[in-house]
């Protein structure tokens, strides 16, 4: 049987709303959740009124894998 992996992958969510999500890996034993302040191209900047700023993501399960 294979070896069981050390690293598990996790969906960042923007907090933003917008749906948009990045994928990352951390370490399968870690207690703490990630959370990333990353480029969302959907987010809009209410100062400026344009589409894409910097924002917090969240991290999510990622769904089950389809069979």
């Amino acid at each position: 049987m294979a070896k069981k992996s050390s690293v598990v992958k996790v969906r960042l969510e923007s907090t933003a709303g917008t749906g948009y999500r990045y994928y990352a890996k951390r370490a399968n034993k870690a207690e703490y959740k990630i959370n990333k302040k990353k480029y969302d191209p959907w987010a809009e900047n209410p100062e400026t009124g344009k589409k894409g700023m910097h924002v917090m993501f969240e991290e999510k399960k990622l769904p089950p894998a389809k069979k």
